[in-house]
């Protein structure tokens, strides 16, 4: 299992230092979510402040863009160092247009699904995608409850991959623990993206150690 800190939940007033810290404790990646105020009701931060935290960690820099009309702003999103970079199935009019322009730059492409929105309006996309996030919260907001219907559709994007000889990553976001991380794990998931679960922590190598053993 892969483990994934939000930095959503971190101290926005010392990023730098606490991107430090879960690279230091045995991170994975590090997630990126960056809000408008527009797809989804608050604002977080966007290239300039990737760019500044970019030379403090060697890990993957796990970008998800809850912003409308994400194709506006790829190339700023790669420059700023960018290794992942994920966009909303719900706010690309032209999804896969966006994921082949991701990808012309070299870096891994993702699509996003929110809780409501069914799998059928990715699968012609799965072919392009490195990463798949399923959002088990309703985006915009860290500290939300884990919703058990998101755990059919990591089984079943398990079970498409499998079958048509696909190799996306699976990715969770949302009210994950260890004990909804547990739950992720058996229904095939890859990477755990946790916030509020690592960085409310006292020990966050523990808590990242927690989710990475999950059997």
């Amino acid at each position: 299992m892969l483990v994934a800190p939000s930095l959503l939940s971190a101290d926005f007033s010392r990023l730098k230092d606490e991107v430090i810290e879960i690279t230091e404790a045995g991170a994975d990646l590090i997630h990126l979510d960056v809000m408008d105020g527009m797809f989804v009701p608050n604002i977080t931060f966007g290239p300039p402040v990737i760019k500044a935290l970019r030379p403090h960690s060697h890990l993957p820099f796990d970008v998800h863009l809850m912003i409308e009309k994400p194709e506006r702003y790829i190339k700023e999103f790669v420059d700023a160092g960018a290794d992942y970079l994920t966009v909303h199935v719900e706010a690309c009019v032209h999804l896969h247009r966006t994921l082949q322009e991701i990808k012309s730059h070299n870096i891994k492409a993702g699509v996003t699904l929110n809780p409501h929105t069914p799998i059928e309006s990715i699968i012609n996309v799965l072919d392009l995608c490195d990463l798949v996030l399923v959002m088990s919260v309703n985006p915009g907001f860290g500290a939300q409850t884990f919703i058990p219907s998101s755990l059919k559709k990591i089984r079943t994007l398990k079970n498409y991959r499998m079958e048509n000889n696909l190799n996306y990553l699976i990715e969770v976001d949302g009210g994950i623990n260890e004990q909804t991380g547990k739950l992720c794990l058996e229904n095939g998931a890859d990477i755990l993206v946790a916030g509020n679960y690592i960085f409310s922590s006292k020990d966050r190598k523990q808590a990242i150690n927690s989710l990475k053993v999950l059997k």
